[in-house]
């Protein structure tokens, strides 16, 4: 039986990017599958895509009332993949930042791997377009601080565009994920390395969105760099 592998893609006022992204992720290869998981967007994102389900049997969608966070998006649209069967489960932004082009190389690096994570900042070497200088820094130190803090071995620990095994998503206990915003990428590769899956980083080029408007805020900020304390701290209680 062919392996599937489903690209989860989580949308708030998306209606720019979301009809030609569904296009490019679905040319790369006949396995890809998309699950938009749509926080009640209302700019009518979900009306599209409910649009395109009608000729697309490869898209799905999964409606939430409104609008509750990354993390929790991506955990309904894991536990949707694993009731479904799906051998492989992406992360993947809306807004192109994520080139689609870059599926192909994880569907190969995921015959070797567990989790592959789609990397900025591989071997200190920074592949991000038109983010201004201050968000840059901010953005490649806090994956040194992320880094330093719970040790965890990784270049680019809150990047989004990753790739995991079923088997991953089957061994960590989503219930209990605590974080939703950016820092919810720490804490997925947090917990998949301490129950030792073959992680692998490969190259990425990010640019920033042209279209819609970014979901960074603050209070993500403030979530990122206190979670990492209390990752470090579970790790030492032993209970991730």
């Amino acid at each position: 039986m062919a392996e599937r592998a489903l690209v989860i893609v989580p949308t708030y006022n998306e209606r720019e990017n979301i009809t030609r992204l569904i296009g490019a992720i679905l040319e790369q290869d006949d396995r890809l599958e998309i699950l938009v998981v749509d926080d009640g967007s209302p700019d009518g994102t979900g009306e599209i895509v409910d649009s395109i389900m009608q000729h697309e049997p490869r898209v799905n969608i999964l409606k939430r009332p409104h609008k509750m966070g990354l993390g929790t998006a991506y955990i309904a649209g894991f536990e949707w993949a694993l009731r479904q069967g799906y051998d492989f489960v992406f992360e993947m932004d809306a807004d192109f930042s994520h080139d689609p082009a870059h599926l192909s190389q994880f569907l190969g690096a995921i015959e070797n791997a567990d989790l592959v994570l789609g990397s900025r900042y591989r071997n200190g070497k920074v592949t991000v377009v038109n983010w201004p200088i201050n968000r840059l820094l901010l953005s490649y130190f806090a994956n040194v601080y992320a880094r330093v803090v719970t040790g965890l071995p990784l270049w680019d620990a809150t990047g989004g565009f990753k790739c995991f095994r079923r088997r991953v998503l089957e061994a960590i206990d989503l219930t209990q994920v605590r974080s939703n915003g950016y820092a919810f990428q720490i804490e997925m590769s947090f917990r998949a390395w301490r129950k030792h899956f073959k992680i692998v980083e490969i190259p990425i080029v990010f640019v920033d969105r042209t279209e819609g408007q970014s979901k960074m805020s603050r209070s993500i900020v403030r979530e990122a760099i206190f979670m990492v304390w209390r990752l470090r701290f579970w790790a030492l209680r032993h209970v991730v």
